[in-house]
């Protein structure tokens, strides 16, 4: 939804002839609940008292709707604009859970509506008892360096918006792209995926999905990294390792003597033990992932994940 807002500004300024933007700093901002909150809205140009400004709000899986029109400041219990010459900031008083969400400053130019880049607010926690974070990988395709690599953090049974971060190596990413799934009883998974190129991925870099809830409590982050190790570092290891190859190989031929002709060495076959089960540990997952190229219209994700499926 973001980079469709984006879009839409460029096309409107170009449209117009205007070089008008709108530029929210604030990217998230935690607040209690009860407690006040401020968002702030700069401009490029005077916005003429702010009489064609317009807040909107856009809540997880729903789409943006208008909130205040700063013209109208009789109705001001709620929602309040202060106005300068080129900013405009939003007052919220007694800010409630259902009021977390994207905030987008917007003003009007003739018949069009130039949007900011918007401002992310979570009130109170996100964290439920049923909230868990998975990270999902590409599976490991071998030899391969060249394509797209896409990872995704997967947020389970949250109430409210979550703030996700990237990092690879320690080195912030930009925000990922966020997807949401709400179920029946009104709590929310969120898919935040980011693309790299693939030979990022397979370097050997530690990439780690950081989510923080709340304003307080402490963050929750995933780390992973391409299952695979350098040649050199395993060089030393070759003639230990073939020597214990040949010996397994042995024990594996002696095996299948005893089991398929134990008469001939005087022995009972033995039933053998149920092959272990996979599991998935970490917090990892590996799945082949296809994501398209961004959020339309704000609706939930089409695809999540070919070969694995994850329950909301």
């Amino acid at each position: 939804m973001n980079m469709i807002f984006a879009e839409y500004l460029l096309l409107s300024s170009l449209v117009l002839g205007v070089q008008l933007f709108l530029h929210q700093t604030q990217r998230i901002q935690f607040v209690e609940v009860s407690d006040n909150a401020k968002i702030h809205c700069s401009s490029t140009e005077n916005l003429e008292g702010g009489s064609s400004m317009f807040w909107y709000l856009r809540r997880e899986g729903e789409k943006p709707t208008c909130i205040k029109r700063c013209l109208d400041d009789q109705n001001v219990s709620k929602f309040a604009c202060k106005h300068e010459t080129h900013s405009s900031t939003l007052e919220i008083s007694n800010v409630q859970k259902t009021e977390s969400g994207i905030y987008y400053c917007a003003y009007r130019y003739s018949s069009y509506l130039i949007f900011g880049n918007g401002s992310t607010l979570i009130v109170g926690d996100s964290y439920t008892n049923t909230s868990w974070v998975m990270l999902l990988v590409p599976f490991p395709h071998g030899s391969q360096v060249t394509g797209t690599a896409n990872l995704a953090c997967v947020i389970h049974g949250v109430s409210s918006p979550v703030h996700v971060s990237w990092s690879v190596s320690g080195e912030l990413q930009e925000q990922g792209l966020t997807r949401s799934l709400k179920a029946k009883d009104g709590s929310l998974t969120l898919i935040n995926h980011i693309s790299v190129p693939m030979d990022t991925w397979t370097s050997g870099k530690n990439f780690t999905c950081e989510v923080k809830f709340n304003s307080s409590g402490n963050s929750v982050k995933t780390s992973t990294r391409y299952p695979a190790a350098p040649a050199r570092e395993c060089s030393h290891y070759i003639v230990p390792l073939a020597a214990g190859a040949g010996l397994l190989l042995l024990v594996v031929s002696l095996s299948l003597v005893w089991t398929l002709c134990p008469s001939a060495l005087g022995f009972q076959p033995r039933v053998s033990a149920p092959p272990a089960s996979e599991e998935n540990q970490d917090g990892i997952l590996y799945a082949h992932l296809d994501f398209d190229s961004r959020n339309r219209d704000g609706r939930t994700m089409q695809r999540l994940a070919r070969g694995k499926h994850v329950k909301a």
